[in-house]
């Protein structure tokens, strides 16, 4: 078998038709940014999120961006945030002229620590961005009476995260604000880059609109130093298409999640740590993420058995070479260093055949024999 990480060729046929007449509408109005599209998608995704506003902009690493500036951080400011995730997370808030302060994960769900927040607060931390990793969401109740008490901004990354739960609640009625990517291979995926920006503060939003535009309000008139990152309509016409599809697609995604976690338990044991989805939370399985012995090895061997895996992340973002002058070395982070050599993500999409799955286990198994 040939098995890939992600295959959208299955999903793009079953939409194909709809999705043509959606882009032949924009192309035959000619209105191309900010319009109708735009709109749709931002209240619908809004209403989804369970808050007032959704802002589009050109991508979920802008998102990040734009919201901690919408937010009031900049420099001289400290964000705190987890070493161990996209480099978008670390290098937003570079961009917004802060700087990040990074700490350790939970091992069990690869998600930000809150038991080690409050020892890294100083008196510039101004901010925490949790990251919602691989489809579940951090401790937000507790991360969230840690920065009431410290009267600190929450900005979640939710990049992975678009439908997770926590608590009944969704990654946007928590902390001040919370990002979306819409990236081709998101659960949520345009037909290139995209983003969003979702909150229930009305100033922080009006200041989301106000940057995405250059910072003009009105136009040509320009209070606060903005950037270009609009959401065009076609990609907003594509996720039209897709959107009233995502609760399935979630579901399919937990179904695989399940499939793979019970053949993996029952055929390798103690070999393979399987993903945790911890008491209380709805997670979307962006990725189906293991931690193994010999990864790099096993990663290898299923290649050459014609699956594709991927690692995220092979080098936390605390040493990063970028970021070097921050001070960390290696050893500092331990946990977020152990799982960057443990964990690999198998193929996981909402169409993906359990004879793949049964097939991608068997060659674990087959490896591990060995």
């Amino acid at each position: 078998m040939n098995i890939p990480m992600l295959d959208l060729s299955e999903q793009y046929q079953a939409l194909k038709e709809e999705m043509l007449v959606a882009l032949d509408q924009v192309m035959s109005s000619s209105r191309f940014i900010l319009g109708d599209n735009v709109k749709k998608l931002e209240a619908d995704v809004a209403e989804y999120s369970h808050v007032a506003h959704g802002i589009g902009c050109g991508n979920g690493s802008d998102a990040i961006h734009i919201a901690l500036q919408a937010a009031g951080v900049g420099p001289g400011d400290e964000v705190i945030t987890t070493a161990f995730t996209f480099f978008a997370t670390g290098g937003s808030i570079v961009r917004a002229g802060a700087t990040p302060v990074y700490v350790d994960i939970d091992p069990v769900t690869f998600n930000i620590d809150p038991a080690k927040i409050e020892e890294a607060i100083t008196d510039k931390t101004k901010a925490i961005i949790p990251v919602h990793l691989y489809g579940q969401t951090a401790d937000m109740e507790e991360i969230c009476k840690i920065a009431d008490k410290h009267n600190l901004v929450v900005i979640g990354d939710a990049a992975q995260a678009i439908g997770a739960k926590h608590h009944g609640k969704t990654v946007a009625e928590y902390g001040t604000a919370a990002t979306y990517s819409f990236f081709p291979t998101k659960n949520l995926g345009a037909y290139g880059d995209a983003g969003m920006i979702v909150t229930n503060n009305d100033e922080v939003a009006e200041n989301c609109r106000v940057i995405r535009v250059h910072g003009s309000k009105p136009k040509y008139y320009h209070h606060v130093l903005g950037y270009n990152s609009r959401l065009d309509e076609l990609q907003a016409a594509v996720l039209n298409v897709k959107f009233p599809h995502l609760n399935k697609w979630s579901e399919l995604r937990r179904e695989k999640a399940a499939v793979y976690t019970h053949l993996l338990n029952e055929q390798l044991g103690d070999l393979v740590k399987t993903p945790v989805e911890k008491e209380g939370n709805y997670h979307v399985f962006h990725q189906y993420t293991i931690r193994v012995e010999k990864r790099d090895e096993l990663q290898a061997f299923l290649k050459e058995q014609g699956v594709q895996t991927m690692i995220y992340y092979p080098l936390p973002l605390h040493i990063q070479p970028v970021f070097k002058d921050l001070g960390y070395k290696e050893g500092d982070l331990p946990e977020a260093e152990k799982a960057a050599k443990e964990a690999v993500s198998l193929p996981m999409f909402p169409e993906l055949k359990q004879e793949q799955q049964e097939y991608i286990v068997a060659k674990i198994k087959e490896f591990y024999n060995k």
